[in-house]
């Protein structure tokens, strides 16, 4: 199940996500290493332009000897590394951002992947609003980390380590001792309040994540909160938690100024204690006007950059806050899996069994007990019974969205859990009790079951399903979209759509899933015929609710508690008189009643 994590994720804990990192990085190797070229470059020349600048003061200072040559090259060379550090940051910008989209890219992709490669138990307990906006915020945390480290990051510590050293060589060492010491204070002060502040920021991204939660949730629900008039609730609960996002965000604004102005004195400090040694060593002859111009410039490359390290140091640790809600996600694994030495499946005759098969969603609360039976091939078994009693959980375990607790599903004599999913699938179509479809026009749903099939065999299957008629009654007709879940059509004809899907799938063996529990008896009727002209040749699990949609079958298997109570044909489950007898004689008389008050004349008014 997918939850946000509520305390401050470790240093460990970033080290992990950046590890998990590097293998998006990797195919793009060279590019980083000519990117990390073009910034150590660019830093060299941007260093070379303050020691330029000192010669330039010098010469004009010294008006001995020729004036106008070496000021004049001293020029042309200071335009030069300018132009050299734009050059070189244009060039690592140019360079990385192909590593910085394709990472992005690839990410976003294996996320999804894996996604939907999770087992249905995940995406049942998932949060789909909370999830979407940590995988959003994580894939856009990789570009800001890159852009952050490569641009910002990564760009001061080799300038630091440049003026360091050359204030080092050239000058008293207390230069470099209270650069090096101003540093390191900052740094440390930096780190140690930012990761104090990084609480406010996971508060922040659970809160942000708990109302974009809600507020998805009340909108997919929109019908049932008209039902019961809750839209102020929904409100209120909406509100309540950006009311808990907005005091963290409050918080976390607030820490920052404090953390800006620290910076800001440890900065302070520094520069006045290096100008103070600067300007001594100019009045003493140990140091030329140069040489304050040359200091002085170099406290401005240095700490004009370092000032923003908090920020940078901040927005780092977000992004890995970020990053790691989404790895997360990648970490979770499949409850089914396909075997490494798995095979593809020979459906040959589509033969299907269960034997002995138990099986429980929570250990502590088992389904089905004990179940055996076979379905041969071209014949069609129903199954009956009362809500709860495991009916639906039979089709789950044959598409092997669970595996079973003991016993074995087999398909054309092969255990399912020995084969790969995909080819188990390929081979199995579901008409779904309560059909969902794309936000996309009704043509792409049909052709969703074989996106290459031609428009002739849409068309064909949809009027199998008795739905072609209708789409061409529409004025975009088959262009027509069908509404986020397919709000805009009726259950009948979400289920008539997923009905032509299954015909266009032309899978070996059918599951029909209460089929036509949401159509009218005259669609019920025209699309019983077109399901049996299609399960004709195909192996077929029908579980129905309404036991006049199952009359037909070869065995009809009844339900209850978990367990096969009864089985035969409708005739001789009839005849036993016992569950299947009374719930067909209670449904019988549902019908008659049904058919007598269609048949009453309306009162006519007083």
């Amino acid at each position: 199940m997918h939850t946000h994590p509520t305390t401050m994720p470790s240093s460990a804990t970033d080290i992990k996500t950046l590890r998990a990192l590097t293998p998006f990085l990797w195919d793009y190797r060279g590019r980083v290493l000519f990117a990390l070229l073009f910034l150590v470059l660019a830093k060299v020349a941007n260093v070379g332009i303050p020691l330029v600048l000192k010669d330039i003061v010098d010469s004009l200072e010294n008006r001995e000897g020729v004036m106008l040559v070496l000021p004049l090259a001293f020029l042309v060379m200071y335009g030069g590394l300018r132009l050299a550090s734009s050059l070189f940051n244009e060039l690592r910008d140019s360079v990385f951002a192909r590593v910085r989209h394709g990472a992005t890219r690839s990410i976003s992709v294996k996320v999804l992947e894996h996604l939907h490669r999770l087992s249905l138990r995940y995406h049942l307990e998932r949060k789909t609003g909370g999830l979407s906006r940590d995988i959003e915020r994580g894939t856009r945390s990789v570009s800001s980390l890159l852009n952050y480290m490569v641009f910002s990051l990564l760009p001061t510590l080799v300038e630091i380590t440049l003026i360091a050293a050359i204030l080092l060589s050239r000058y008293s060492v207390w230069f470099a001792v209270i650069t090096f010491v101003s540093v390191v204070i900052y740094i440390v002060f930096t780190m140690v309040v930012t990761e104090w502040r990084m609480k406010f920021r996971v508060s922040m991204n659970a809160q942000d994540s708990k109302a974009n939660t809600q507020a998805i949730d009340s909108l997919l629900n929109y019908e049932t909160v008209k039902y019961f008039g809750n839209e102020d609730y929904e409100l209120r609960r909406y509100d309540d938690s950006l009311r808990g996002w907005e005091t963290s965000a409050v918080n976390s604004q607030t820490s920052m100024s404090a953390l800006n102005f620290g910076q800001a004195t440890i900065i302070a400090i520094g520069v006045t204690l290096i100008m103070i040694l600067a300007a001594r060593g100019v009045v003493d002859g140990s140091m030329t006007l140069g040489d304050l111009v040359l200091v002085n410039a170099f406290l401005l490359q240095l700490f004009i950059p370092l000032n923003f390290l908090g920020i940078i140091y901040s927005q780092l640790k977000h992004a890995l806050t970020d990053m790691q809600l989404m790895f997360d996600v990648l970490e979770s694994r499949p409850e089914v899996t396909d075997r490494p030495d798995a095979r593809e499946l020979d459906a040959g005759s589509a033969e299907v069994r269960f034997e002995n098969i138990s099986f429980a969603y929570e250990e502590d609360r088992p389904i089905l007990h004990d179940i055996s039976f076979r379905i041969a091939p071209g014949q069609k078994v129903a199954v009956v019974g009362p809500s709860g009693a495991g009916k639906s959980t039979l089709a789950r375990l044959l598409f092997r969205f669970y595996d079973v607790s003991s016993g074995r599903v087999l398909v054309n004599g092969q255990d399912i859990r020995e084969v790969t999913q995909h080819s188990l699938r390929r081979v199995i179509g579901i008409v779904p009790q309560d059909t969902v479809l794309f936000n996309e026009s009704l043509y792409y749903n049909i052709a969703y079951a074989r996106p290459g099939a031609s428009r002739e065999e849409i068309e064909q299957a949809a009027r199998l399903a008795n739905i072609h008629d209708f789409i061409m009654s529409l004025p975009q007709d088959y262009e027509t979209v069908v509404g986020e879940r397919g709000l805009k059509l009726s259950g009948g004809e979400k289920q008539r759509v997923a009905i032509a899907r299954v015909i266009l799938k032309n899978p070996r063996i059918l599951v029909f899933d209460e089929a036509t529990s949401s159509l009218d008896s005259h669609s019920e009727q025209m699309i019983l015929e077109a399901l049996r002209k299609v399960a004709a040749h195909h192996t077929t699990l029908a579980i129905a609710h309404r036991l006049s949609t199952i009359v037909d079958a070869d065995n009809i298997l009844v339900m209850d508690a978990g367990r096969i109570v009864e089985q035969g044909t409708h005739q001789e489950l009839l005849t036993v008189e016992g569950m299947y007898a009374r719930l067909w004689a209670l449904q019988q008389e549902e019908a008659r009643h049904e058919l007598e008050t269609d048949k009453q004349p309306a009162l006519q008014p007083v």
